[in-house]
C-alpha cells in the first residue's frame, strides 16, 4: 500500500470531500458577521459617540439674527444670543466640544480685536462658558487671520512675508486673553514653528496651568477650506503655503506632530481630514497624546451638495466619511454635522 493509497490511515485526502467544500466554502463565510444589524452593530470594529465630536462654530460682531453662510447650506454666522442657544443644544446632545471663531468688523495689520477683551471671539467665550460651564470643553481658535486685514495668519513683515517670531508674540497675547475669557482649550492653527511652546509657557507663567493646548500640527495648505473663508469673511491676499504644510509631503507630518508634543501640545490635528486619511493613520500610530481631525468646510460643502442634487444620500454619506476618519485613528472629530448626527445616535440607541 502507497502512501497514495485513499484508504492509508495517514493520508489526508481520505477524510476531504470532494467539491466547493473541500475550499472551505460554506464553513469560512465572513458575510455571517453581517447578516443583521443587531449582528453588523456587534462586531463593528469602529464606533461614534457624540462626546468624541466637536461643534465649529462661527459667531460674529454686529449681527442681530443668524446670518446664512451660502457655501456652507445649514451652517450660519451666529449673533451671541444664538451662539448660547446653539451651545445649549451642544451641551444637551452630549457633545465633547465647540470651537468658536470670531468676526470682527474692525480688521487691522496685527489684529487687535483678537487680544481686546471686550473683542467679539473673547467675549463668545466668556459667554458660552457661561452657558454650559463644564458640561462641553470650550475651544477658541488661536490665530489672527480672522482679525487682520491682509488676511494672513501673522504678522507681515515690510516685503509682505509673514514674520514667525513677530506672530509668535501676538500668539502668546491672544492665548492670555482667551484664558481670561475663560477657555478650556486654545487651538493654535496657525502653523508658526515654536507656537506651542511659547503659548504653553505663556499659560503657565500666567497661572493658566489647566488651560489645555491644541496644536495644528499637521495642517496642510488644503483647497478644501473655501468655504470656511467665505463663513469667516477672509480679507487673505495671496496663499498660506509658505507656512502650511504642501498637500504632497507625509513623512514632514510626523516631525511636525513631534515638534509640537515635545513643546507641550496636550492634544494634536490633522487638517483637513478626508484627504489626509494616511497622515492621520501615520500619527495615531505614533503620537503619545489624543488626536483631533477637522472635516473642513469643503468637506461639508461637498456633501451637502451632492446630497441636495440628489446624488449620494446625505445621513449615509456624513455618517460613513465621520466613521472613515474615526476608523484612520482620529480620537475626537471637529464637523459641522456634530450636533446633527448626534441626534442620530441618540435615536438609533432608543
Amino acid at each position: 500500500m502507497t502512501s497514495a493509497d485513499p484508504q492509508h490511515p495517514s493520508d489526508p485526502s481520505s477524510a476531504r470531500p470532494s467539491g466547493p467544500a473541500s475550499e472551505g466554502v460554506g464553513r469560512i463565510r465572513p458575510r455571517r458577521l453581517r447578516s443583521t444589524p443587531a449582528m453588523r452593530r456587534l462586531v463593528a470594529q469602529t464606533r461614534v459617540h457624540p462626546a468624541e465630536l466637536v461643534l465649529p462654530v462661527f459667531v460674529r460682531e454686529g449681527l442681530a439674527e443668524p446670518r446664512p453662510i451660502a457655501s456652507m447650506p445649514g451652517v450660519v454666522q451666529h449673533t451671541r444670543d444664538s451662539l448660547r442657544r446653539a451651545a445649549a443644544e451642544a451641551a444637551e446632545a452630549g457633545l465633547g466640544g465647540l470651537m468658536l471663531f470670531g468676526v470682527p468688523l474692525v480688521r487691522d495689520a496685527v489684529g487687535t480685536q483678537a487680544t481686546d477683551p471686550d473683542g467679539i471671539l473673547n467675549r463668545a467665550i466668556a459667554d458660552v462658558v457661561a452657558e454650559v460651564g463644564d458640561a462641553l470643553v470650550v475651544q477658541a481658535d488661536l490665530c489672527l487671520d480672522e482679525f487682520t486685514d491682509h488676511g494672513h495668519c501673522g504678522v507681515l513683515t515690510a516685503t509682505g512675508a509673514v514674520d514667525n517670531d513677530a506672530t509668535l508674540v501676538r500668539y502668546a497675547e491672544m492665548a492670555l486673553a482667551q484664558a481670561d475669557a475663560g477657555a478650556h482649550l486654545v487651538g493654535l492653527s496657525g502653523m508658526m514653528d515654536g507656537q506651542v511652546g511659547v503659548v504653553r509657557d505663556a499659560l503657565d507663567e500666567a497661572g493658566h496651568l489647566d488651560v489645555a493646548v491644541l496644536a495644528y500640527a499637521a495642517k496642510y495648505a488644503s483647497a478644501f477650506y473655501g468655504p470656511f473663508r467665505d463663513a469667516v469673511e477672509s480679507t487673505l491676499e495671496g496663499d498660506r503655503r509658505t507656512y502650511q504644510m504642501d498637500p504632497a509631503n507625509r513623512r514632514e507630518a510626523l516631525r511636525e506632530v513631534a515638534i509640537d508634543i515635545a513643546e507641550g501640545a496636550d492634544v494634536v490635528m490633522v487638517k483637513p481630514a478626508m484627504s489626509y486619511l494616511d497622515v492621520l493613520a501615520d500619527v495615531a500610530a505614533m503620537s503619545s497624546v489624543p488626536i483631533s481631525a477637522y472635516q473642513v468646510s469643503g468637506e461639508y460643502a461637498m456633501i451637502e451638495a451632492a446630497a441636495a442634487a440628489g446624488w449620494i444620500d446625505r445621513r449615509r454619506a456624513i455618517e460613513e466619511s465621520v466613521v472613515g476618519i474615526r476608523r484612520a485613528g482620529a480620537d475626537h472629530v471637529l464637523t459641522y454635522w456634530a450636533t446633527e448626527l448626534a441626534g442620530w445616535l441618540a435615536e438609533e440607541k432608543r
